[in-house]
Formats: structure tokens, C-alpha cells, sequence
């Protein structure tokens, strides 16, 4: 697995997950763009949301992908996040039947009690794959469905850009960031048991520059990418 440090070009100060989010929670909704996670979930040709009634949202956060959720049928969906500030939010947005603090590697949540388990943008927070893709198949029932929307590898790797946010101050402060090569995700989800039914990936393009318009050097670079993971019946 590459180290993020060999390509960092920011040199931000670095903060903890937990510390990290609670700090962006405030403008998180400001800052992140649909083009990198619910666009690509629309994009997606499986699984058939509407057939998976109950999901765990591991790093709920905000609560952007449990209303996306609930926009496409689900009927039960149970949020852990290790950030009380985004937790709050999430709560004030109301999609969740239930929010928990805690750690998408150790939900707490009950075994083979879901359709899904799905994360959004968490991936890079994760030292090591395995415990995640470990704890996603002892949520779902058999033959459930995992949803995992990455940061690109190869976007880390190019922009040397870390998860940031800008604090109250105006620093711009890092979240411990990891790179994940597409073939890690791979090894690690099928040494738990899931077989991948579906990649996509998505690309800097007109409505990534004209949010960003300093990015016009990266169009056409891969920032993020979906994966769809099925247990066995």
C-alpha cells in the first residue's frame, strides 16, 4: 500500500478523524460536491435499491447518503459515525432510525441484520482495509450487498492533496489521509467474502472545474470511484 506522506504536497497539520470532522462539520454541507459520491450511487446499474429495506450507513456523517437512502425505498437505516459534530447534523436531518457514535470496524450493530451496509468518502481514514470489508459482511444477511464510495487512489496520488477542511482560524487543517490502491480494496473485500458485482469510477469534468476552477489541471482524472460488493447466499 502506497504512503500518502510520499505524495503529500500540502503539508498540512494533521488531526485525528474524530477531531477532524467534528472541526468540519459546520461547513461540510458547503464543501463536498454530489459529483463524488451521490452522482456516482445514481450512475450505478446494481443493486436494486428499492429490494434492500434495511441499511447500516457506516460513516454516516451529515446523513447525505441516509437521505439518499430513504429517497430510493429503504425502509430502516442505522447511522455510526465517530464525529458527534456530524452525528448532530445527521440527527437535525432526521433520515436515521438510529445514529451511534462509534467506529465503522466495531459497529456494535447487530449481525445479519441488513440488506446493506454502505460508506461513503471513509476509505481514506482506514489504515488497513480489512476490518471495514470484515465488519460490512457480518452486518448484512446472506446474500446482502455492500456500497463502498472511495476517494480516487490515483487523484491522492496526483493532486497530493490530504482530506482537509478550513478551520474557523482560516487554516487549512489535514484529516489523517491513506492511500488505497483499487487492487487493496479488492484483496481485502474478497478475504471476507464478497465478490465485486460492480466498479465505477468517476472523473474531473465541467462541473468539477467550474466548482473548482483550479482543478482544470486534473480534468479528466479519476476522483472517485464506487464499488458494489455481494455476499453469498
Amino acid at each position: 500500500m502506497p504512503d500518502f506522506a510520499d505524495f503529500d504536497t500540502r503539508h498540512y497539520r494533521t488531526v485525528d478523524v474524530a477531531t477532524g470532522y467534528d472541526g468540519w462539520s459546520s461547513t461540510y454541507e458547503d464543501s463536498v460536491l454530489d459529483a463524488m459520491d451521490l452522482a456516482l450511487l445514481d450512475g450505478l446499474t446494481a443493486p436494486d435499491w428499492r429490494s434492500l429495506s434495511r441499511a447500516a450507513d457506516l460513516g454516516c456523517g451529515t446523513g447525505r447518503t441516509g437521505a439518499w437512502l430513504r429517497g430510493r425505498g429503504a425502509v430502516h437505516v442505522d447511522g455510526v459515525d465517530l464525529s458527534s459534530g456530524m452525528l448532530a447534523l445527521a440527527d437535525e436531518r432526521g433520515a436515521h432510525d438510529s445514529l451511534t457514535r462509534g467506529d465503522v470496524r466495531d459497529t456494535g450493530l447487530p449481525g445479519a441484520s441488513y440488506d446493506l451496509a454502505i460508506a461513503s468518502l471513509i476509505d481514506e481514514h482506514l489504515p488497513d482495509l480489512a476490518p471495514f470489508y470484515a465488519e460490512a459482511r457480518r452486518l448484512v444477511r446472506p446474500g446482502g450487498t455492500c456500497v463502498l464510495v472511495a476517494y480516487h487512489p490515483q487523484f491522492s496520488m496526483v493532486s497530493g492533496m490530504p482530506t482537509h477542511y478550513t478551520d474557523a482560524s482560516g487554516e487549512d487543517v489535514a484529516i489523517t489521509t491513506h492511500v488505497h490502491l483499487i487492487s487493496d480494496h479488492v484483496r481485502a473485500a474478497t478475504a471476507s467474502g464478497w465478490t465485486l458485482a460492480e466498479l465505477s469510477e468517476a472523473t474531473v469534468d465541467d462541473t468539477w472545474v467550474a466548482a473548482k476552477p483550479k482543478w482544470e489541471r486534473f480534468r479528466g482524472h479519476p476522483v472517485s470511484a464506487a464499488f458494489v460488493w455481494t455476499a453469498p447466499v
